[in-house]
């Protein structure tokens, strides 16, 4: 068996097929682009790559453990899938569950001892995959993101619609009913926002601590739970503690009120949190690596709103074109540092917000969103 790439999902597998030859993009000279061997991809490479292109016998990490995958759960969509994933794993986990996938553990690693696998499944997994299935499908909302690397949003869509086509009567998926026309032989229940989950599966918002977009992850999570145990456990989903940089509030020494989103690296993460804080005045910080995304329908909704932009990273320039076209006020910063001083010169006590909510991957400026977000929260709270 042969394996592209050489990152965490190559090395898990490498230790349990010890005869596995990894290959990336410095092994083209001796690599034989005629063999038939299986060969797993890594998901983040692309199918552009010259070694995908070229390679007869493709197969994903998840149709490498097809025959040893037990009762599965994969979660996909835009945004939310991390959050659900760690929701329904702090539900289940009682009952044999354990989580994996995207969320950083690889399928090599889960314990095939286990009940239940939760997987968080991106559209680069799904792309690959053609044979595994999962028990259960829950779809977050598709907008447009990763079109770099599929090449259109009408691939990345159809990558997260691709399990549908293999799934049997015998399998759910919950998914947006925007895809109600798709064709599929599971058992679909369809939602389009929070009350239709609430009516379908009769469970009850008002006893649920979180709220948008937070409580659509946590409805689906206990419609999870409530498919699979009959049970919704409210008192446990409200004890979940929710990841750093995902709209997380906190306050300078002057008592004003600081979001750090780093985590929205989409459009339609930061429409969602543009929602949240309608009500105040935004200084709401865009900008990094777009990822060659369209960003009109996210300055159609920010024109709504009473928001000034302070725009950074490599995409700073286009975010004060699409800010002049929209009538939106935008000061081109291009470093956090620079637009972190500015809006703390304008940052009113009460019923506003200085937001980082960037609508954007930071790999240009940072090592990873994690990044971002904790130097975003070091400049104000140091200060």
């Amino acid at each position: 068996m042969r394996i592209l790439g050489k990152g965490q999902t190559a090395l898990s597998i490498k230790k349990i097929y010890s005869d596995a030859v990894l290959y990336d993009d410095s092994d083209k000279q001796k690599y034989d682009f005629n063999s038939d061997e299986t060969t797993v991809v890594s998901p983040g490479i692309p199918p552009y790559n010259e070694l995908v292109k070229n390679t007869k016998n493709i197969i994903s990490e998840y149709d490498l453990f097809y025959n040893e995958m037990p009762f599965s759960i994969w979660i996909s969509g835009t945004n939310g899938k991390t959050t659900t994933t760690q929701m329904l794993q702090h539900l289940l986990s009682s009952k044999g569950s354990v989580c994996g996938g995207n969320i950083g553990t690889p399928l090599a690693k889960l314990s095939k001892d286990a009940k239940i696998w939760i997987l968080e499944t991106s559209s680069f997994t799904l792309h690959y995959t053609k044979k595994t299935k999962p028990n259960i499908y829950i779809l977050l909302p598709i907008s447009d993101d990763h079109v770099s690397w599929h090449g259109s949003f009408e691939e990345y869509e159809q990558s997260k619609l691709n399990p549908l086509d293999t799934m049997t009567k015998e399998d759910t998926a919950i998914i947006p009913v925007k895809y109600k026309k798709y064709s599929s032989r599971a058992n679909i229940i369809y939602y389009e926002q929070s009350e239709d989950l609430e009516k379908h599966f009769k469970l009850d918002r008002k006893r649920i601590n979180f709220k948008e977009p937070f409580l659509m992850d946590a409805l689906l999570a206990l419609a999870a739970e409530k498919l699979l145990f009959k049970e919704v456990n409210y008192a446990l989903i409200n004890s979940f503690v929710q990841d750093p940089h995902k709209l997380e509030e906190f306050r300078d020494n002057q008592n004003r009120l600081w979001v750090d989103d780093s985590k929205a690296t989409n459009l339609d993460a930061t429409i969602q949190a543009v929602k949240t804080y309608k009500d105040k005045k935004m200084y709401l910080i865009l900008g990094g690596d777009d990822k060659g995304a369209d960003l009109q329908s996210l300055f159609e909704e920010l024109q709504k709103y009473n928001l000034t932009i302070f725009s950074i990273g490599k995409n700073s320039t286009r975010l004060e074109e699409l800010a002049k076209k929209h009538n939106i006020n935008c000061t081109v910063c291009v470093d956090l540092k620079v637009a972190v001083k500015i809006i703390g010169q304008k940052l009113e006590l009460n019923n506003a917000v200085g937001m980082l909510s960037p609508a954007a991957a930071s790999l240009d400026q940072y090592s990873s969103y994690k990044d971002r977000g904790e130097s975003f929260k070091k400049l104000i709270l140091e200060k």
